[in-house]
């Protein structure tokens, strides 16, 4: 006599870990999207092609919303953006990485949530856009700057914000250790990987992490410089980074660019061959 699990498609999730990884690797691949745009843009802003800008995130989703059937594409982003949300919230609170309860783990675990709430927001703006047609990239710079505006204006704001773009640099170095020191590659199982392509996809990783550490490294500058001068119209984001780098000459606008298509593509294969631990 056939059981209930035997009409289960081998396809679909059959337990709250399996739903999770699905979640997991659907999010890897909506950030890998996401980044993808986010340096082709630039990629073309930096070679004079048409149609090439510097971009924050939510131009990003502006510019998947354009694309044909594109209300339909933001609405798989914002779902998939959500799913990484979810598998954020799950390494924080499960310490999935097995971080600990020390000091330094709560500061990683945070980090995770941290890292959560920022993709949370993306996500609620692609599927609000994608739900009532309105548009996806309006406004970002206008409300980060907002709350900037309003932290600068409490007790001790300024040393609040200056504190906050310190830690974003530091997130930004953190990212070139783990690209020079090649940790990165824990998550992703090079092992299912073609051999010819496992050090391709290495390099690639590299590439990627050392561009998203520049572009943190620049933004956490811009949060300082806003602090010394209480000034919240310097704190600017990924678009602002570009424009810096584009002040230096297209060549460092067009490697840091290069760099983040390359996390983009990185995230996409982490999404394909992941490593899950906890779930």
């Amino acid at each position: 006599m056939a059981t209930l699990s035997s009409h289960i498609p081998a396809h679909l999730p059959t337990s709250p870990s399996e739903g999770i990884r699905t979640l997991a690797r659907f999010g890897f691949a909506a950030k890998g999207v996401v980044y993808c745009i986010l340096g082709v843009l630039a990629v073309m802003a930096a070679t004079g092609l048409s149609g090439g800008r510097t971009a924050d995130k939510q131009q990003v989703l502006q510019t998947v919303q354009d694309m044909p059937l594109g209300r339909w594409l933001l609405g798989l982003v914002a779902f998939g953006l959500a799913g990484y949300v979810v598998w954020r919230f799950v390494q924080a609170i499960r310490d999935t990485e097995g971080k600990g309860n020390d000091a330094k783990g709560i500061v990683t675990r945070i980090g995770y949530a941290s890292s959560a709430l920022g993709y949370a927001v993306l996500a609620y703006v692609a599927g609000k856009a994608a739900l009532e047609n309105t548009t996806a990239g309006a406004g970002g710079g206008n409300t980060r700057q907002s709350f900037i505006a309003t932290l600068l204006a409490q007790d001790y704001g300024a040393w609040l914000v200056g504190a906050i773009g310190l830690t974003v640099i530091g997130i930004g170095a953190y990212q070139l250790i783990r690209a020079y020191s090649g940790s990165f590659a824990k998550h992703v199982n090079h092992s299912q990987l073609p051999a010819g392509q496992q050090r391709l996809v290495y390099r690639m990783g590299q590439l990627g992490y050392t561009a998203r550490g520049i572009v943190w490294g620049i933004v956490g500058y811009f949060l300082v410089q806003a602090a010394r001068h209480s000034n919240a119209a310097e704190a600017q984001d990924t678009e602002g980074a570009f424009d810096l780098l584009a002040a230096m000459g297209r060549g460092p606008l067009l490697i840091v660019a290069l760099g983040m298509v390359a996390y983009g593509l990185y995230m996409l294969v982490r999404a394909k061959y992941p490593i899950l631990k906890g779930v």
